[in-house]
């Protein structure tokens, strides 16, 4: 007996490949969040990205409520244009209006040592100011 090699032949059908169209994609700019003009203020010891017509929460300033009161501007950016100081930016201010007093939520801070025998347990409560920005100039 002779031994004879078969190999078996396989074919893939391949589709005819579709031709396609190609279009015009515009460039549709994202909508951001902050708007084109907008401010860096600084008070208590923290900077904020400030917006007219929003109200923000900072660290207790002694006004009453209805009072105006008038920020330092480190950074004033005006859609393209961007102004910023050394450390403050001459004739920009912002303007905002207090619309509460108030005290935060209670934080409940714990103090603990082990094998010491020794906790202690206290809580804190942040006075806080309600601010609304009215103007940036």
């Amino acid at each position: 007996m002779t031994e004879e090699k078969t190999t078996k032949t396989t074919t893939k059908k391949v589709a005819p490949k579709k031709e396609v169209k190609k279009t015009e994609v515009k460039a549709v700019p994202k909508k951001t969040e902050k708007s084109d003009l907008f401010a860096v203020i600084k008070t208590g010891g923290k900077q904020y990205i400030v917006e007219e017509g929003k109200w923000y929460e900072f660290e207790k300033l002694d006004l009453e409520e209805g009072k105006e009161i008038i920020f330092d501007v480190l950074l004033v950016s005006n859609g393209g244009t961007v102004k910023v100081g050394t450390p403050l930016v001459d004739g920009a201010k912002v303007t905002g209006k207090v619309l509460e007093q108030f005290r935060d939520e209670k934080v409940t801070v714990l103090k603990y040592k082990p094998k010491k025998r020794y906790k202690k347990t206290y809580g804190h409560r942040q006075s806080l100011t309600k601010v609304q920005i009215t103007k940036i100039a």
